[in-house]
């Protein structure tokens, strides 16, 4: 004889908690802010709008003034970025966090969608032309297979 086993669905308590969106100040980037956006109302879920800040490698630094420049022009996009995160929730009312990272765009994120928790992960398609040849960010989170990947284009 077969057992029987009962599913209760439970409302609220499917779909992901954490929805991590990754926003460098591109087009893609924003879109896939919005898309995460609307994805994180549905769900009820916590949108984590994350910017990962380029660190220049130490060979690259050639001085402090440039070094400076370039802490003001990431600065600048913060809060670019930040401002986009504001209009976003304006639209959806969602819960959410604006996080910064230091790093890779891929590792940085790794690192966020780690320590956030995220049960999934939104990223904009590259706009990059060198990303068809050496593989983009996202390509390289779906590779990761620790979390569902949507790419926005």
């Amino acid at each position: 004889m077969m057992e029987q086993h009962s599913h209760r669905f439970e409302r609220g308590t499917d779909g992901p908690k954490v929805i991590l969106v990754g926003v460098d100040g591109s087009d893609s980037s924003l879109r896939a802010a919005a898309y995460a956006g609307g994805l994180a109302r549905r769900q009820r879920a916590l949108l984590a709008v994350v910017y990962v800040q380029p660190v220049m490698a130490a060979g690259a630094v050639l001085g402090a003034p440039v070094a400076d420049t370039t802490e003001e022009i990431a600065e600048d996009l913060v809060a670019q970025i930040r401002d986009a995160a504001e209009r976003v929730k304006g639209i959806f009312e969602v819960r959410w966090e604006f996080h910064t990272f230091r790093g890779d765009p891929y590792n940085g994120l790794v690192k966020a969608a780690d320590d956030l928790k995220a049960d999934a992960v939104v990223v904009g398609a590259s706009e990059q032309a060198g990303h068809r040849i050496v593989g983009s960010v996202a390509v390289r989170l779906v590779k990761a297979g620790r979390w569902p990947v949507t790419v926005v284009p």
